[in-house]
């Protein structure tokens, strides 16, 4: 029997857990043992590749085979990424620690969100997901922002311990996701969803094409997806470059990490507010987003570093206060048969975006 109340507590904490790490500012990591920016983009390239090829499969096993499964499979293939960036000395090694860390973060991806619609929808309180999604965005920013104000604290103790203490996060982890009520698609509909009768390639193809026919019907779903990744990129994309020019205007380098940390905060701000907005129509909050985010597009144009600094943080407030009432709209209109498949199709679309808008806005943040 689902307790809900438990249900939801268990997702969040498994996000709390997840989310608080020493390995965050991997790239500083990287750089202190000795590997060029050359070698750090090879990596993360790997990292984007194994992450735009498995996006949409992890989601379909997930839809098949369950969502509390792929959730621990994440956690296991976290750990696996942990233990191998311990024992890499070599540029390979630590390719093949990224690509287990990006596998880790597709399984997860759509698993967790589609998960807790499901589970509210059992019980009848669909219209709690909003402040869920909220919520969720809420823990990531501060867990995030906590994550790189202990970057220097991981350059102290090394990149083992670091990754040891990442591999006892994920333990507990774990834990907490064996505690999870797996909810099925049949259990949340009122019809019964269909068995798998055929071998597992079929049934794969099968969920994957019945997602398409449903974005193909539904082509508003495909316009809020790209919609909200746009705007997503955007603001990922102004707080990286904002990494490396707030102290190249003059930012002292003890100030970066509270000023990181308080550029996260405006997504707090942003997913708490729109819970607010319930009744500005999605056009009002998407034009309201998109201000703030040029805003922050322009202040990181200023050469002022608070000004600067406030950029992001609005691009932020804007970034999460869209995205909650994207998600919340979509997972509306998803059925639940194929829901994790759509959100990881909809976390393909971000991916792709990014592919695209990274070079081009490495040339447009670097023009003054």
């Amino acid at each position: 029997m689902l307790k809900i109340k438990k249900q939801i507590r268990g997702l969040y904490l498994s996000t709390v857990v997840g989310n608080l790490s020493l390995t965050g500012a991997w790239v500083a990591i990287l750089a202190a043992r000795g590997y060029s920016l050359a070698q750090i983009g090879l990596a993360e390239t790997v990292f984007h590749i194994t992450s735009l090829l498995l996006e949409i499969p992890s989601g379909v096993f997930a839809d098949l085979f369950g969502r509390k499964k792929m959730l621990l499979v994440s956690s296991i293939l976290r750990m696996i990424g942990n233990v191998v960036m311990i024992l890499s000395g070599s540029l390979f090694m630590v390719c093949v620690s990224l690509a287990f860390h990006a596998a880790s973060y597709n399984a997860a991806s759509g698993s967790g969100d589609a998960l807790a619609y499901d589970s509210l929808k059992l019980v009848r309180r669909e219209a709690d997901y909003e402040k869920y999604a909220s919520n969720q965005l809420i823990i990531y920013r501060f867990c995030n922002g906590l994550s790189t104000m202990c970057a220097g604290f991981a350059l102290l103790i090394g990149h083992k311990a670091a990754y040891g203490a990442d591999i006892m996060a994920s333990v507990v982890q774990f834990g907490i996701l064996l505690s999870l009520y797996e909810v099925r698609a049949d259990e949340s509909e009122a019809g019964t969803a269909a068995r798998m009768t055929d071998s597992v390639k079929t049934a794969l193809a099968q969920c994957f094409l019945s997602g398409l026919s449903f974005l193909k019907r539904e082509r508003k779903a495909i316009a809020l997806m790209f919609v909200n990744s746009f705007v997503g990129a955007v603001d990922i994309l102004l707080l990286f470059f904002l990494q490396a020019k707030l102290p190249a205007v003059g930012m002292p380098h003890w100030a970066l990490g509270f000023a990181l940390f308080f550029m996260e905060m405006g997504g707090i701000l942003g997913a708490r507010m729109i819970l607010k907005w319930g009744r500005l129509r999605y056009g009002g909050v998407f034009a309201v987003t998109a201000v703030l985010v040029c805003f922050g597009v322009m202040a990181e144009h200023s050469g002022m570093y608070l000004l600067m600094t406030l950029g992001g943080f609005t691009a932020a407030l804007a970034d999460d206060a869209l995205q909650v009432r994207t998600n919340t709209i979509l997972q509306e209109m998803f059925p639940s048969k194929q829901r994790a498949t759509l959100i990881s199709i909809e976390s393909f679309t971000f991916s792709v975006i990014m592919v695209v808008l990274s070079p081009l806005a490495g040339l447009f943040f670097s023009w003054w």
